[in-house]
């Protein structure tokens, strides 16, 4: 039984993405069956969609261990066999499949173990989900193992979205969930604490932009690694040193300087951050944008007992909290630019590029009455 107080059409605009490869496997589509609602889960009206670095990297199969370079490297796909390992859990991924991990909707329908009270509430998707794996050490993506918001309308897991309550519009709730949620997974693991001395990397994109707010919302002083050209707006979100990404950062903070490093670049810059970290530091990372393959002298690791942290899978808790900060006011959107649904192509090459801070947002067309 599904529980709607809205006429829902049987067919919905979205993007398939049908194969890994370049943006020619995207495929924008008028006639793409609209999800009914299983039992526990609520379909969303969705009203925008951020892009991320885990649409691309999904699409060109960054994740398979076959490829060593940078996402920038395969933006038309890499010339080595994926197949068999290029999502997130590194599986073979289903085609089609409908990305998009960043959602800001309302609900229209409820399945039957869902409260009929819900529908019409404004809600944000979980990006990184426990709800359906039995070990809770595992999580799923939305839009990797199953399809996510690059569509008009989107089914999840009722507990996975959120009611959310603000004056913003989904445009700028959209530009929160998947990069706001890894920076905030990012410092929750590393316990980044007031008066300490944290270095973002890539600190003009997504996750790096989202970083300087949520640590400085901590109290912790934020040294930001950007080009000089993005300064500006990342010192508007609070960083209180930046740095060049060509700078050598430790001619420039000197060694034994940082507490928290919350890294997203990786690449062969990733030794000098080891040894800018004080001893017993912790290193976190959600990304590898310059390379996954890195140099690491494990003498530097042991003889100065830092802590390396992989950052993916996040405590409920986590969402919950960044919801509270956006209610509260305590974090801003950063959106970029924004796009019709249809003209993804053009906004993951203005992805690939580089040259904004903070988020690019979908749009997906009006659904007809």
């Amino acid at each position: 039984m599904v529980i709607s107080k809205t006429v829902i059409p049987k067919r919905m605009h979205a993007v398939l993405l049908l194969g890994n490869g370049g943006p020619e496997q995207l495929e924008y589509r008028t006639d793409v069956p609209v999800p009914e609602p299983g039992a526990d889960e609520v379909l969303l009206r969705v009203g925008a969609a951020g892009v991320n670095n885990t649409d691309v990297n999904t699409r060109i199969g960054w994740y398979s261990k076959n490829v060593v370079s940078g996402t920038n490297d395969g933006g038309d796909g890499f010339a080595v066999d994926v197949t068999d390992d290029g999502s997130w859990d590194g599986v073979a991924l289903s085609f089609p499949r409908i990305q998009g991990a960043d959602i800001a909707g309302v609900v229209v329908a409820v399945g039957a173990n869902i409260d009929s009270k819900r529908v019409g509430e404004r809600v944000l998707v979980r990006p990184m989900q426990t709800a359906m794996v039995d070990d809770r050490r595992d999580c799923q993506t939305i839009g990797s193992e199953f399809d996510g918001g690059f569509a008009q309308f989107c089914a999840v897991h009722g507990s996975e979205a959120l009611p959310i309550t603000s004056d913003l519009d989904d445009t700028a709730l959209a530009s929160f969930p998947c990069a706001y949620s890894t920076a905030e997974g990012m410092l929750h693991k590393a316990g980044l604490a007031d008066g300490e001395r944290v270095l973002i990397t890539g600190a003009s994109g997504g996750v790096g932009s989202a970083a300087v707010q949520l640590a400085k919302r901590r109290g912790a002083h934020v040294i930001a690694v950007a080009s000089k050209a993005k300064w500006a707006d990342v010192e508007a979100l609070g960083a209180d040193q930046l740095l060049d990404r060509n700078d050598d950062l430790l001619e420039a903070l000197g060694p034994n300087s940082i507490d928290v490093v919350a890294d997203v670049v990786a690449g062969p810059g990733f030794p000098a951050l080891l040894d800018l970290l004080v001893k017993q530091g912790r290193y976190v990372t959600s990304g590898a944008i310059a390379g996954p393959i890195v140099d690491l002298d494990v003498r530097t690791l042991y003889l100065k007992d830092l802590t390396l942290l992989g950052s993916t899978n996040q405590p409920y808790e986590v969402f919950e909290n960044l919801v509270g900060y956006i209610e509260r006011g305590e974090i801003v959107p950063v959106v970029a630019a924004t796009y019709p649904l249809a003209d993804i192509g053009a906004a993951q090459e203005d992805f690939l590029a580089k040259k904004f801070t903070g988020k690019l947002v979908l749009i997906p067309p009006a659904v007809d009455a």
